[in-house]
């Protein structure tokens, strides 16, 4: 297969244009090895594993996902499998959300992703990229002195001239359509992505909707070097995810999923019972939400997060909590990540040839 090289594969050092989205509550740990091994940027999500920083706060049982070590241990490890299950060339990163509530934990992964790297000759080869999200960039960009590439994710222009302020050397510009955490106000991907590509000189990826080889190549006309997945990558065989997960994303259609007030902001589900009773819950204390404002969660909302993702883990489809971009609606199998790659790339090279004709 031919490949299709942007910008972003002579940044990180990758063979295809296409970076995996954190997503919590998981390590994505055994996601992030069969990404990187199919020439694309693997990222091992640290949201989770902050759980028991966050004891009136944290949705998932830490314990109950990650076993008993703390959570500067438990990246660690996960630095230290991902190393030693990819390939040589192989490249991986670790998503650090930055949000306000998480700054403690924040500070802590980004020590841990230097150190692992200073103390291995292998972390520090393949493990070449932060990303930093949810959150002020302005105070990540030291990540740079010890030879990491800084990837900040943005929902707005402003925000991302912000990042280019800070230094960031790629821009995320995550649209409305994405799933789990969104920006508060409703500005999606055609719109967003085309008009930060226009406003900053940084490289820019988009994220929001992006599944195939027809997006990426959009993707690519709307100006970004490359495109990030999070719900696509959910629905593949190696994925860290559950099964009843897996297989909703395959079930639904375009009008799917459904938003709500989450624990670091705005948040977009898969719909069943449980996420309308979210819905539900956050017209109801604080439906200020729905007209883009920043508002504050309650313990009602956070209790209904908590045991949706404990009717997860119990496999109740209905109760358990899920999270999905609006491109479920595109997505109808659970192939092998080396699989979701290769059709994406063939297919956006055929898109590419068609419009030459």
């Amino acid at each position: 297969m031919t490949g299709l090289q942007t910008e972003l594969c002579d940044i990180l050092g990758i063979g295809h244009p296409i970076l995996q989205g954190g997503m919590g509550p998981y390590k994505t740990e055994s996601l992030a090895i069969a990404v990187a091994n199919a020439g694309c940027l693997g990222v091992i999500s640290s949201i989770g594993m902050a759980a028991t920083l966050l004891p009136d706060a944290a949705p998932v049982d830490a314990l109950k996902l990650f076993g008993t070590d703390p959570p500067r241990v438990i990246l660690q490890k996960s630095i230290e499998s991902v190393t030693k299950e990819t390939k040589s060339d192989a490249v991986f990163g670790v998503n650090v959300p930055v949000a306000a509530e998480f700054l403690i934990a924040s500070k802590m992964f980004v020590e841990e992703v230097i150190e692992a790297r200073q103390s291995s000759s292998d972390v520090e080869k393949k493990l070449r990229v932060i990303i930093t999200s949810a959150g002020n960039p302005t105070r990540w960009s030291e990540v740079k002195k010890h030879g990491l590439i800084w990837i900040h994710v943005v929902p707005s222009v402003y925000h991302a001239k912000k990042a280019e302020k800070a230094g960031a050397d790629i821009i995320v510009a995550s649209g409305h359509e994405g799933g789990a955490h969104i920006s508060w106000e409703p500005v999606h991907s055609t719109v967003l992505v085309p008009a930060v590509a226009k406003a900053v000189e940084t490289p820019v990826v988009a994220a929001g909707g992006f599944c195939d080889g027809r997006s990426l190549a959009a993707a690519l006309c709307f100006g970004a070097v490359g495109i990030q997945m999070g719900t696509r990558f959910i629905a593949t065989k190696e994925s860290d995810f559950e099964s009843i997960w897996k297989d909703m994303i395959v079930e639904k259609d375009e009008r799917g999923t459904l938003t709500g007030r989450g624990l670091f902001g705005p948040m977009r589900f898969l719909r069943n019972t449980r996420s309308e009773e979210i819905v539900e819950q956050t017209l109801a204390d604080v439906p200020r939400f729905f007209l883009g404002d920043p508002v504050e969660s309650n313990e009602k909302i956070l209790e209904l997060e908590r045991t949706g993702f404990d009717e997860l883990l119990k496999g109740n489809r209905d109760l358990a909590l899920m999270f999905s971009g609006e491109c479920a609606g595109r997505i109808s199998n659970i192939p092998s990540v080396s699989q979701v790659v290769d059709d994406i790339i063939s297919e956006a090279q055929a898109v590419f040839e068609s419009l030459t004709k």
